[in-house]
């Protein structure tokens, strides 16, 4: 065998160091999956050795970390032996299926599938709306799963948030366009398959969304797509609520299912107390994870988006209201559930035992 390839639970030879973990990365081969592996690897994280996991279609799969090539393997209980931390990156049905054998391991469970926000114990968490709310969870020697927060909800929180330092909010409202990306890889396919069939005159396929999407945009998918489009729209607002907090403005929501194959886009209508002051309304939002572009730059889109952890934004004022606002923002939705769950992970680094590995 090449030397460049080895196996996802070869130690790696940092562990003799003594002060790195090990991680596990459940659903390895999808979208969300490849993305947390590049975060591990950008942000360093001291993880001495990384399982990629994935069901049967995905196993023996090669996949970069970083300089070197692991292969993917089946889920097994005893993969997560000896394991700190485990990202479940997979279906909400693996997820559901996997998460107990992890957590009986001893693992800090990551959940970026939105599975587990109802199990004991269970979080949402966003390490950048935290920060901005100056409330960082205190570590916990034993927590439940933490489940990243939905990336519509870091977005919208963040500015909106930001927005009321400017000014009370008096109203919001959003409309949230949601890429094929959040389906993975298959959504990404039905909607490739679906453009082309429609340009060649073929019978669209339906197995993902049960409707056309391709150059589309519709409110609901059909009965026999899961999930709903309404109960992500519900997840979002759910997972706004609980990492903004009960004084944060609550913003009336729709989601839409967009032609678009990868990162959301959202219009956010506020009607502020006074009248606007662009200018101090920019200065108020932009910081931290919010760029505005320059007039000199592309303009923010799900495209300049792309490969970005960061909100990108542009304001403009209402023509009809002096006191209405509209935010046009963009974010590359796999980047940021990737950057969440990570943060997540370093933030518990805090209460697991350092100096050796389990």
């Amino acid at each position: 065998m090449n030397d460049s390839v080895k196996t996802a639970s070869a130690p790696h030879p940092a562990a003799v160091r003594g002060n790195l973990y090990r991680a596990a990365i459940v659903g390895a081969g999808s979208l969300k999956g490849k993305e947390v592996a590049e975060m591990l690897s950008e942000r360093n994280f001291p993880a001495a050795d990384i399982r990629l996991l994935d069901d049967d279609e995905a196993m023996g799969r090669l996949e970069a970390m970083g300089d070197e090539i692991s292969f993917i393997q089946r889920v097994r209980a005893e993969q997560f032996e000896h394991v700190d931390f485990t990202f479940f990156a997979s279906d909400e049905e693996c997820t559901r299926a996997n998460w107990k054998d992890a957590r009986d391991a001893g693992s800090a469970i990551i959940d970026l599938s939105s599975s587990l926000e109802n199990e004991p114990g269970a979080s949402v968490r966003s390490p950048w709306v935290e920060r901005e709310r100056a409330r960082i969870p205190a570590p916990e020697l034993q927590p439940g799963p933490c489940v990243a927060a939905h990336p519509a909800a870091v977005a919208l929180a963040l500015l909106l948030l930001r927005a009321r330092k400017a000014g009370a909010v008096r109203r919001a409202v959003a409309t949230i366009f949601e890429p094929a990306s959040e389906h993975g890889q298959r959504g990404m396919d039905e909607l490739h398959q679906q453009t082309i069939n429609l340009l060649s005159f073929q019978p669209l396929p339906k197995d993902v969304y049960d409707a056309q999407v391709a150059f589309n945009i519709i409110a609901r998918y059909g009965q026999k797509s899961q999930p709903a489009l309404d109960s992500v729209e519900a997840r979002i607002a759910r997972h706004y609520q609980k990492i903004a907090g009960d004084t944060a403005p609550q913003p009336s929501l729709l989601l839409l299912q967009a032609p678009l194959f990868h990162g959301y886009a959202l219009a956010v209508f506020l009607e502020m107390e006074g009248v606007i002051d662009l200018p101090a309304l920019s200065l108020a939002i932009a910081g931290d994870h919010v760029t505005i572009p320059g007039a000199e730059d592309d303009p923010p889109g799900n495209v300049s988006a792309a490969g970005q952890a960061e909100v990108q934004l542009e304001l403009k004022a209402d023509a009809m209201q002096p006191n209405g606002v509209w935010l046009w923002a963009a974010i590359d939705n796999l980047r940021v559930s990737a950057l969440t769950a990570v943060e997540i992970a370093e933030s518990m680094t805090a209460s697991r035992p350092t100096g050796k590995i389990q």
